[in-house]
């Protein structure tokens, strides 16, 4: 919007360098007073109408809100038939005070003792006669016992102890080369190149003859029994604990190799 009351005896030198004014507008004088107080007039009328508008835009949209909020809380919410949910009954426990039990009969009272009755004095019997003579055949009560159980037998020998760690352990007469001397490997197990370490467990009596053999590590049965042939094939030096010869079980290994 130009303003034209500027222009005149206010700005006129720069009024066309800033482009207030056009090259056919004068610039030789200033608009009269009534001019600029109509149009003063009008900007103030213009002003006063956009405020009015304002206000009422403010009223419109207050009565608007307060008229949706009234009208939604009129509207029916309620679900239909289909949406409807049923609330489990809750079980109500009621707590019910119990009286005191009082005792409305008395107990009966306890019985009376019995009256002592008197009791006659003892009858002392000095003319009655007493048979007190009693007899015992001995004989008779000794036949009708059962006989005596018999006496356990002596010369049984009870069965020797068998120790497993003594002073002095067992030695093999000739040692493990007597052992790979007797041993015999089996050409099965050859064909079939089984090898292994077999362990034999043999008791050793105080006489140093092996036995009761039993393998504790096996690797073939083949194998088994050419070791158990062999360790009962050797003597042995008995074992001694306290200076005499004792039973002690001791375990043997033999090893097959295949060369």
């Amino acid at each position: 919007m130009a303003r034209s009351f500027l222009v005149g005896n206010f700005l006129p030198a720069f009024g066309r360098s800033f482009g207030r004014l056009k090259k056919n507008v004068r610039t030789d004088g200033a608009l009269s007073a009534e001019r600029l107080t109509v149009r003063f007039d009008e900007r103030a009328r213009r002003h006063r109408e956009r405020g009015g508008s304002h206000v009422r835009n403010l009223q419109i949209g207050l009565v608007a809100s307060l008229a949706l909020v009234t009208t939604s809380f009129r509207v029916d919410v309620n679900p239909d038939e289909s949406s409807k949910y049923t609330v489990a009954d809750q079980e109500v426990v009621v707590m019910e005070e119990i009286a005191p039990t009082r005792q409305l009969e008395r107990p009966p009272p306890p019985p009376r003792p019995p009256v002592p009755v008197e009791v006659p004095n003892d009858t002392i019997l000095d003319d009655v006669e007493l048979d007190l003579d009693v007899s015992l055949d001995v004989e008779l009560a000794v036949a009708d016992l059962p006989p005596p159980p018999p006496d356990p037998v002596k010369d049984e020998p009870a069965d020797p102890e068998i120790f497993l760690v003594v002073e002095q352990m067992p030695e093999m007469v000739g040692g493990m080369a007597a052992l790979v001397a007797s041993l015999d490997y089996p050409e099965i197990a050859r064909k079939a190149e089984l090898d292994g370490m077999v362990i034999v467990q043999i008791v050793i009596p105080p006489s140093g003859i092996p036995q009761d053999p039993k393998v504790v590590r096996s690797v073939a049965r083949v194998l088994d029994n050419a070791a158990v042939e062999a360790v009962m094939k050797q003597t042995f030096i008995p074992g001694r604990q306290r200076g005499r010869a004792v039973t002690v079980a001791m375990n043997i290994p033999v090893i097959f190799r295949l060369s």
